[in-house]
């Protein structure tokens, strides 16, 4: 994987970022270059589906780095996200050792040949010649507990492992964390963040987002499309459609051979945009008012 040096300044992250096809406005832009520069943790926020997570994988991409996810959910451990000890083959030694008439001790079997890298400590101890770019997704979804595991590492780019001593980053990850915000992050973690809300993509980035993702659609049915989302959007919805939904239904409407927005290809394909009952019925109350202010747009 060919590296790149790091942007200059935000415009240059806008030009990598679109090179790889994650189209990204000028704040998004500048608080993914403060980052990189200033080398500290980058917190995104945002509703669903805003573009999070790709915001980090294309990064990755951008700078020709590996790319690093811990997924984070409730009950998420140390020995899953930072380290783990190898238990079998530390039984194994065991085994031999007696096998042998020795005696194991402690100090034989917590050593480096039996530690094991969950993602926290791969992103510390990478050893590429660009540092790694390292996803904390939907840091949110875990326990309050998780959140205080990540103090040290967010701070010093640190962990430390009680048995072998604490190991630092010679050259600290790109760390990207998000959050759906279905609970309030402690003031700690946010304060050794970088902050970042992502909106949904105007119209005309929307647009070009389903261009690039979507190349099979007809032109007129990618407008039509995003306008239709936006308007969406400002219903009551028990989650609103993000830019993953919208290119799935693109992506459905494309292959129905769909090149126009009408009532029946909307009804058909609405499993695409609309999560739940409720918002299925939403929408399809509100099609002729949708469709109204579609075409006095136009």
């Amino acid at each position: 994987m060919a590296t790149a040096p790091l942007p200059v300044d935000a415009a240059d992250v806008q030009r990598r970022l679109d090179a790889v096809d994650y189209l990204v406005d000028r704040g998004l832009a500048t608080a993914i270059f403060l980052a990189l520069r200033l080398g500290r943790p980058l917190l995104l926020e945002g509703e669903p589906g805003v573009g999070k997570t790709a915001a980090a994988k294309a990064l990755a991409s951008a700078l020709g780095t590996r790319f690093i996810r811990l997924q984070c959910y409730e009950g998420l451990t140390v020995a899953e996200a930072l380290y783990e000890w190898n238990y079998q083959r530390q039984l194994l030694a065991i085994r031999i050792a007696e096998a042998r008439a020795e005696t194991p001790h402690g100090s034989d079997l917590f050593v480096e040949e039996f530690l094991q890298e969950r993602p926290i400590l791969q992103a510390i101890r990478d050893a590429g010649a660009l540092p790694p770019v390292l996803l904390i997704d939907e840091v949110d979804r875990a326990d309050d507990e998780f959140e205080a595991l990540l103090f040290e590492f967010l701070g010093e780019a640190a962990v430390t492992v009680p048995e072998l001593g604490t190991f630092t980053a010679a050259r600290p990850p790109y760390v990207v964390l998000t959050s759906n915000r279905s609970r309030e992050l402690h003031d700690a973690l946010r304060r050794r963040c970088l902050y970042h809300w992502i909106e949904f993509p105007e119209p005309a980035r929307a647009v070009e987002i389903l261009r690039r993702t979507v190349p099979g659609a007809a032109e007129p049915l990618i407008r039509d499309a995003a306008q239709f989302v936006g308007r969406v959007r400002s219903l009551e919805l028990d989650k609103a459609p993000g830019m993953a939904e919208t290119i799935d239904w693109l992506g459905a409407l494309a292959a129905l051979g769909v090149s126009e927005l009408v009532r029946e290809d909307v009804v058909d394909t609405l499993g695409t945009l609309a999560k739940t009952p409720d918002d299925r019925a939403a929408i399809t109350a509100a099609l002729d008012d949708l469709n109204a202010e579609e075409n006095a747009g136009r």
